[in-house]
């Protein structure tokens, strides 16, 4: 078969697999995903509805009723939490929950991602959002990794993990805030104050200025034109209202401090009323002294129902009520300097309440008027109290974790991949920094070599999804040329931590490190190779001059790859797939099968001809040899006898990037350094061999000198 026969039935053959891949594909996995109107699915996830309003307010909601009910709201994603998902362009869907809060589904409007166009068909993406039904939008929702204490832990999606964990973030960051504005689920607490505790032995005899005077004793007055003010605009603002001479005029004044305080239990009740309050109060509990003038701050409610329905105790946006079993009537105290009260009480706080006597309260007064026999109009007036430092122990605030962004919560998960990828990418380095001297250590050197491959394939290729891809160069020159932004690029710490490898051993070496080293498609064929010629497989090599023709293919590739990106980056993925990589690590063979034959293939020409998809097909390859002008070392040694007239090297480079004339091309050499085991051994390289005869021949030929006396 003549040369050019050759080259044109290989070509043929090629293309033939690719446009087999290409056409055999369902039509859904065409990258078409235009966008749905979320009206008919509204209708689908309430069917008992009888009205769908305008999607109005902020957030921008759907309220869905039947009749005068609200059934529940449904939502955009798009509208609250618009986050680039693997495209970078978000997942739009519409959520939906009920008036508790609970979701009713999660569907997919419309999408860009061109991750599930062959390898993963769209209705995964449907199944996914499917799992959001019945669950609340209060859970914590997390999409696989370990269990953790109050998470709700979602399945995720093989082959399109970023796109999933994209989604569920949109989904409940969206959900969140909708359902805060609606009032279903309250604000959580941004700082949290320990229960702090009374230091005991704190007291000292005061009387009633000095109490008042330093806070220990707080005090809320509160005069007719205050009463009256606020209810102007109401239906009670003529009810009881004062005259011009009587605004001043005190309406109520309330004396309040927590009592079971030492120094002001102990000055307000006396030392034997005070020993009997300690008596009362269980663990847990405190007590709450009021004393007052004007407006009843007992009122009779509590008569009729158990409850004191003028006043409550606020703390941290909890009120509490006070029933009669809290309250103990004071006849009188002891304190030096206090006025005469017409009510003085005593409440206690039940432990229940998980009051914390370190953190500020307010007392409430309720101020009722009545505008009919039964109805009444009522306003309220607080009064704050913080607690002296001299009496109470605070630990320190506890401030809540800064919520972690997803690109933060993915590298903390993925914490253990990181590591042991960052060592793997030492101990490479330290190999290349000190080749010189691993080289002269063959048996030692090749092993070492092979563990690493094993490792590449086992652990970054099928364990962890890290092979490198065309359509990542893709994604990134056109981030690069729209909005640029890093969050994308680090959603996948392990393809990020080997872009950055390659970025540099590109600078430093070259593409080859990369592709000998590093990519789990090239370790798994080089190790089939080696086992193949470990059991006597034939090797095939075309002649030099179809080689380096053959060559060309995967830049014509590239080529045309790059112009389809230009137009349609998920048209450009669809034909990408002339790449095995999808189908043989992050989906393991498991998908159609045109690309499942594909790749066997590819694995199968290998047996006979060495990496033969990375030498001649390879478009990442191609992609990142263009970078090899900005290499800056050339660490690879070469004799000038290399090539004219030893052809030694030549002829073992397995994967014939060294020219017949001895120099090495390093836009397809694979760094494995067996030319540089060669370069280094006395017994192997012929111009070595010869340098050391000559030098033994000279030592031989050497007259020992003669000496006299």
């Amino acid at each position: 078969m003549s040369n050019l026969s050759f080259v044109n039935r290989l070509i043929s053959i090629l293309l033939g697999m690719l446009a087999l891949i290409s056409f055999s594909l369902p039509v859904q996995a065409l990258f078409v995903s235009p966008p749905k109107a979320p009206e008919p699915i509204i209708k689908q996830l309430f069917p008992e509805a009888t009205s769908i309003g305008e999607k109005s307010g902020e957030p921008p909601v759907w309220t869905i009723r039947k009749g005068d009910d609200i059934l529940g709201y449904a939502f955009e994603t798009n509208d609250l939490a618009k986050i680039p998902a693997y495209s970078g362009e978000p997942v739009n869907m519409l959520v939906a929950f009920d008036v508790n809060g609970i979701y009713l589904g999660a569907k997919v409007l419309e999408h860009h991602e061109p991750i599930i166009l062959a390898g993963i068909p769209e209705s995964k993406l449907h199944e996914f959002a499917d799992q959001y039904t019945g669950l609340n939008v209060s859970q914590r929702l997390k999409v696989g990794g370990n269990q953790q204490d109050g998470m709700v832990h979602i399945d995720g999606l093989s082959g399109a993990t970023v796109t999933v964990m994209v989604m569920n973030v949109a989904i409940t960051k969206s959900a969140t805030k909708v359902a805060r504005a609606l009032g279903i689920i309250e604000e959580s607490e941004e700082i949290k104050q320990p229960m702090a505790t009374l230091l005991p032995d704190v007291y000292e005899q005061a009387s009633w200025q000095q109490l008042t005077g330093d806070g220990s004793i707080r005090k809320l007055h509160l005069d007719r034109a205050a009463v009256d003010k606020a209810f102007v605009g109401t239906e009670a603002e003529f009810v009881d209202q004062a005259t011009p001479e009587q605004k001043q005029d005190m309406f109520a004044e309330v004396y309040f401090a927590q009592l079971d305080i030492e120094n002001i239990g102990r000055n307000i009740l006396g030392d034997q009323e005070y020993a009997w309050l300690k008596q009362e109060l269980n663990p847990g509990e405190h007590a709450l002294i009021l004393m007052g003038n004007g407006y009843s701050f007992k009122g009779s409610g509590y008569v009729r129902g158990g409850i004191f329905d003028r006043i409550q105790l606020l703390q941290n946006d909890e009120a509490i009520a006070f029933r009669d079993l809290d309250h103990h009537r004071i006849t009188d105290i002891a304190i030096d300097g206090a006025p005469d009260f017409m009510e003085k009480s005593i409440f206690i706080i039940r432990e229940h309440e998980e009051f914390n006597p370190g953190v500020d309260w307010q007392l409430e007064l309720l101020v009722r008027r009545q505008t009919g026999p039964i109805d009444s109009i009522f306003t309220s007036f607080k009064g704050s109290y913080s607690t002296l430092d001299k009496y109470v122990h605070r630990p320190p605030v506890v401030e809540p974790e800064p919520e972690l962004t997803l690109t933060q919560q993915v590298w903390q998960e993925h914490n253990l991949e990181v590591v042991v990828l960052l060592a793997l990418m030492a101990i490479l380095l330290a190999t290349l920094f000190f080749q010189d001297i691993l080289v002269r250590h063959p048996t030692f050197l090749h092993n070492f070599r092979h563990g690493f491959l094993v490792i590449t394939v086992v652990f970054i290729g099928w364990a962890w999804g890290g092979q490198l891809s065309v359509v990542n160069v893709f994604t990134f020159l056109q981030a690069f040329m729209t909005k640029f932004s890093w969050d994308l690029f680090l959603l996948d710490p392990v393809i990020f931590i080997l872009w950055c490898a390659a970025a540099v051993t590109i600078i430093m070496w070259g593409r080859a490190v990369y592709c000998g080293w590093l990519c789990p498609f090239g370790a798994l064929q080089e190790l089939l190779n080696v086992f193949a010629r470990y059991i006597k497989l034939p090797q095939i090599e075309p002649p030099f001059a179809i080689h380096e023709r053959l060559w060309a293919l995967k830049y014509l590739i590239l080529l045309g790859l790059f112009g389809l990106s230009l137009d349609s980056l998920a048209l450009a993925e669809q034909f990408a797939e002339i790449e095995p990589f999808k189908t043989t690590f992050l989906l393991k063979f498991d998908r159609e099968w045109p690309f499942v034959c594909w790749a066997l293939f590819l694995l199968l020409v290998n047996l006979f001809n060495r990496k033969f998809f990375c030498r001649y097909l390879c478009p990442l390859g191609a992609a990142l040899s263009t970078g090899n002008s900005i290499r800056l070392f050339n660490w690879l040694k070469r004799r000038p006898e290399c090539g004219q007239p030893c052809k030694t090297c030549a002829k073992e480079c397995e994967i014939q990037a060294i020219h017949p004339d001895g120099t090495i091309n390093m836009r397809e050499c694979h760094y494995c350094l067996d030319c540089q085991i060669t370069y280094f051994n006395e017994q192997k390289c012929p111009p070595l061999k010869k340098r050391v005869r000559k030098q033994r021949q000279y030592k031989e030929n050497q007259i020992e000198a003669v000496v006299t006396g």
